[in-house]
């Protein structure tokens, strides 16, 4: 059963995983700015086309209040998600090891600045012998 639940972690943590759930989530509150887009601004423009109704300044100020309103809301939604896939992401960081950085196995020649193995003790480019590493 432990070896269950590591393996369904370390499905559910990985990155495409994570990033279909925000995908999602982002997803489901586009559809309100649509939403608000339309009701708030196309159909009084098209009404306003078709009519020729005249529209107050409060039912304007009305109109971009709710479309404000609904930006706002999904500008909240996006930054909860971030911090929250921030948190997860510093969590799994956390028992992580630090990576080493890895031993260089080229060194350059001191005489033509050619790239060579570490362990060689003469160029290959230029033949010349090469000095002693001090190890200390």
């Amino acid at each position: 059963m432990k070896k269950f639940l590591e393996e369904f972690k370390a499905f559910a943590l990985r990155g495409n995983v994570m990033d279909m759930a925000v995908g999602v989530l982002i997803g489901g509150a586009f559809p309100g700015i649509v939403t608000s887009l339309t009701d708030n601004f196309i159909q009084p423009i098209i009404k306003l086309v078709m009519t020729g109704k005249v529209y107050t300044l409060e039912e304007i100020s009305g109109y971009a209040s709710a479309f404000g309103s609904s930006v706002v809301n999904f500008l909240i939604m996006a930054f909860i998600l971030f911090c929250l896939l921030k948190a997860m992401n510093k969590i799994m960081s956390l028992g992580a090891k630090p990576e080493e950085p890895e031993a260089s196995t080229t060194k350059i020649c001191p005489f033509c600045m050619s790239e060579i193995d570490i362990r060689a003790t003469r160029c290959p480019h230029c033949t010349s012998v090469q000095p002693e590493e001090d190890k200390s």
